[in-house]
């Protein structure tokens, strides 16, 4: 296993909430914009990315010459292997989001099916109209993505007394049940009220949800999206919601942001947050407490968790 000297943290505070580093690891500062604070460039062995907009600096990472591992904070590791090069280690945050990221996926659900943003519309407008909307009990739910915020989609769900079908890369049996093959999109799209995409950007899943599975979506149906925004193709999306036969809530987009002037914004079939998945209180205590378990691991010379790309900490 490498030896690991000093790990660059993206801001103070971050950095504050973790020290003392064990077993002799130092710290430093580097939001990989600017020069770092602590150390040189050519003595930082680790580097812990920006949780916001770190897509934007990856760039910054061939500029330490010793990188022997990246960690995320994010699930999503979309660029970072490539960024890093295949010398390095690359670590992601999964499981850090996974309970954020499920409670809004299930309260867009909840929020296009009963017409709570139509009511809120209506509120600024001081327009009492109630009508009947579609419950989520009863409803068929089609979950694009079996991993840790999969999983915990599906025991949220679980209450709500859905018809539930899993979609992974492939068609087995697990301990939760039947897991389709996404293969089978298309066919298991014309039977679901409601899809929900979670899977991981790559390139099996670029455009998973095409024109063609978003037609086979009965009328009406309620595409969800809290993964990565490329999994679904936008302009098949906007066409469907924008004729009225689809309804869309989406926390990730593609391309992300959306501009101001495309047409999803204005449309009352849709309903977009701006990629809060993860961001909420949950996250601070649980980055914190993944991130030390790194640092004891890097300090005692182990394997650190969650590793997408093995670098110099391929398992004997």
């Amino acid at each position: 296993m490498p030896s690991i000297r000093i790990v660059s943290f993206p801001d103070r505070d971050l950095l504050a909430r973790l020290e003392p580093l064990p077993g002799g690891l130092r710290g430093a500062v580097w939001d990989l914009r600017s020069d770092p604070e602590g150390a040189d460039l050519k003595e930082i062995d680790a580097v812990v990315l920006p949780y916001i907009d770190a897509s934007a600096v990856l760039g910054a990472l061939a500029k330490a010459s010793n990188l022997q591992l990246v960690q995320t904070q994010s699930t999503g590791y979309d660029g970072v292997p490539e960024a890093a090069g295949p010398l390095a280690g690359v670590a992601t945050a999964a499981g850090v989001h996974a309970a954020a990221t499920a409670e809004l996926a299930v309260g867009l659900i909840l929020a296009k099916l009963r017409g709570i943003d139509a009511a809120v519309r209506d509120q600024q407008a001081g327009s009492w109209r109630p009508q009947r909307r579609p419950s989520l009990a009863d409803r068929r739910v089609l979950l694009v993505g079996v991993g840790g915020i999969g999983y915990e989609i599906a025991k949220r769900l679980e209450p709500f007394e859905v018809e539930l079908t899993r979609v992974g890369s492939s068609a087995r049996t697990d301990e939760y049940g039947q897991v389709h093959a996404a293969a089978d999109l298309v066919s298991l799209a014309a039977t679901h009220d409601v899809l929900v995409a979670v899977t991981p950007l790559n390139e099996a899943t670029h455009k998973l949800v095409n024109a063609e599975v978003l037609a086979a979506l009965p009328d009406g149906a309620l595409v969800v999206n809290v993964g990565r925004g490329p999994v679904v193709d936008t302009e098949a999306l906007t066409a469907e919601v924008l004729a009225g036969r689809l309804h869309c809530a989406l926390d990730v987009v593609d391309p992300e942001p959306l501009p101001s002037d495309h047409p999803l914004w204005a449309s009352d079939n849709a309903l977009i947050t701006p990629h809060i998945g993860g961001n909420a209180s949950a996250f601070e205590p649980r980055i914190v407490k993944l991130l030390a378990k790194q640092l004891e691991a890097l300090a005692s010379g182990s394997r650190p968790a969650n590793l997408v790309q093995d670098g110099p900490f391929a398992a004997d």
